[in-house]
């Protein structure tokens, strides 16, 4: 049986800006969708309902949980949540691993104390000056009566900053980026191009540490888009994988200044400083310039371990078992900001609830005796919103060899409607599908044709995307590892990373309708007779 869908005809607006599909697919409503039951694909697809996913996400998304955050109670409880439903669907058959649970250490740094004091005078964190706690030591007080300014802080055979200088002990002060001559040649590369020394900022950190500098100051020229640019890390505390709390740092104390505490350093001897800049662009050399000062800086830095969880449930396949195919969410948020709870409906206990149902899915067909070719890994990860380190630490320590997962399906958000598509809900942010394998791709694009009619949206697969959201959820770890991933997005709303994303605001019924698509797609992957072409690159 089939019915007609109401739409437009099938069209594609293309606006290809980089080098992969920015298009949008909007479905032909000439053409029939495919709903016969006897399609073994539409009748398991069927079991997904809006009634089930609210269920989930109710629980998941509820102030019981208390926005899910990696490390704290709540988050422990989505973990048991979500295994206890994978134990009730049979799917915790792991070969391997035989509980539903992969352990991840995660070491969470933040700052005690951190205050700066030039000549009596107090300079704030986050406003005048940044630093990182998990780059630097604890150190209680950096005290100093005198700032070096060192140039670009470089040592290398074509350049030295340092040259014979012996600042064992000392604090300076450099400048970012690397010398050039008065033709805009490198010192170092000898041409236009620059230097590693200009790319990253911990080679002049690690020779620092090397030389023995008590503390390094950075002056950026703004720092409040630095700051922007790395709130996650400087607002919360830092979290890593692994327990670095015994891990010797490799890079000097250092801190980012305003150029408001440079100015307050060099106080006069700005022509020093100029002087020092002009001979640098001349003759490519250098000479420390020794600043007047009453110096102090905090540096307390407090650190723990914690065990996070990633969840996992495993349908072991038939004729092609030692094949994978992985689906994954991730199941973490960010908290509470006080008494307030971050409940994260959207992000991502949509992702989190859809899988579930997927999970149901293939449990119905199991129950049916009708069994995938392929394996099926569902992967719930923690610490997505720290970084991505759940499913990072799952690439670096698959249960199943990555070089036999054939692909990665991944869900982030898929319950709310966009400004864009408001009033026509019928759509989805397709993410990635083309950038590693356009058997994905195709695949995707003519089983959505056959059984969803969705509109099919790559705005955010533009290689030129300013969002960057292909490198911001947890398919990326897969896509690295040169495995093809695709990531099925909503789009973002004034909800997101607020108190007010809640389960009030989820359309179930598109959300439904998604998850269906998505089943499909992981159908035919799962069955289809040929693992799907690997024909992209790696960027």
């Amino acid at each position: 049986m089939k019915i007609k869908i109401t739409s437009l005809l099938l069209v594609a607006m293309s606006t290809m800006y980089g080098q992969y599909i920015s298009n949008v697919t909007v479905p032909d409503s000439t053409k029939t969708l495919v709903v016969d039951q006897t399609d073994l694909s539409v009748k398991y697809a069927n079991t997904i309902t809006a009634a089930d996913l609210k269920a989930h996400l109710s629980i998941l998304a509820s102030d019981e949980y208390e926005g899910r955050e990696t490390g704290e109670p709540g988050n422990d409880k989505a973990s048991l949540y979500i295994s206890q439903q994978l134990n009730k669907k049979s799917a915790v058959d792991l070969k391997v691993n035989k509980s539903p649970y992969q352990n991840v250490a995660f070491t969470f740094s933040s700052w005690t104390e951190t205050e700066m004091f030039i000549n009596g005078d107090r300079y704030r964190h986050l406003w005048d000056y940044l630093n990182f706690p998990n780059k630097n030591e604890n150190k209680p007080a950096i005290v100093s009566k005198e700032v070096y300014f060192l140039g670009y802080g470089i040592d290398d055979p074509n350049y030295s900053d340092y040259g014979k200088q012996d600042l064992k002990g000392k604090v300076i002060m450099i400048n970012r980026g690397e010398p050039y001559n008065r033709d805009s040649l490198s010192y170092i590369t000898k041409s236009k191009e620059s230097s590693e020394w200009s790319s990253n900022i911990d080679k002049k950190l690690e020779i620092a540490k090397k030389k023995g500098v008590a503390l390094v100051l950075i002056i950026d020229e703004d720092i409040k888009k630095l700051l922007g640019e790395n709130r996650k890390y400087l607002l919360g505390p830092v979290v890593e994988l692994g327990d670095k709390t015994k891990t010797p740092k490799t890079l000097a104390n250092h801190a980012y200044i305003s150029t408001t505490i440079a100015k307050a350093l060099i106080g006069k001897n700005e022509k020093k400083i100029l002087k020092v800049r002009k001979k640098i662009t001349k003759r490519g050399r250098s000479k420390a310039v020794k600043l007047q000062a009453e110096f102090l800086i905090n540096q307390m830095v407090s650190q723990k371990t914690l065990i996070g969880k990633n969840v996992i449930g495993f349908y072991e396949g038939t004729t092609k078992k030692d094949e994978i195919l992985v689906i994954s969410a991730h199941y973490d948020h960010i908290g509470k900001r006080g008494e307030e709870v971050f409940n994260g409906a959207d992000d991502n206990g949509s992702g989190t609830s859809t899988v579930l149902e997927i999970v149901g899915a293939f449990e119905a067909a199991r129950k049916d005796s009708v069994m995938c070719k392929r394996s099926i890994l569902f992967l719930f990860a923690t610490g997505e919103e720290k970084g991505l380190l759940g499913s990072q630490y799952y690439s670096e320590n698959p249960i199943y060899p990555l070089e036999n997962t054939i692909a990665d399906i991944n869900i982030d958000m898929v319950g709310r409607v966009d400004k864009k598509y408001e009033g026509n809900p019928n759509y989805i942010y397709v993410i990635g599908s083309d950038r590693l394998s356009t058997d994905l791709h195709r695949i995707n694009e003519e089983l959505n044709a056959k059984y969803s009619g969705l509109t099919l949206d790559y705005t955010y697969n533009d290689e030129k995307d300013p969002n960057r959201y292909y490198y911001r959820s947890d398919h990326y770890n897969f896509a690295k590892n040169g495995i093809p991933a695709i990531f099925f997005f909503n789009g973002v709303h004034p909800d997101y990373h607020q108190a007010t994303d809640t389960v009030d605001k989820i359309d179930f019924d598109i959300m439904a309708k998604r998850g269906k698509q998505i089943f499909h797609l992981a159908w035919d992957l799962a069955n289809r007779e040929e693992r799907i072409t690997v024909d992209g690159v790696v960027k």
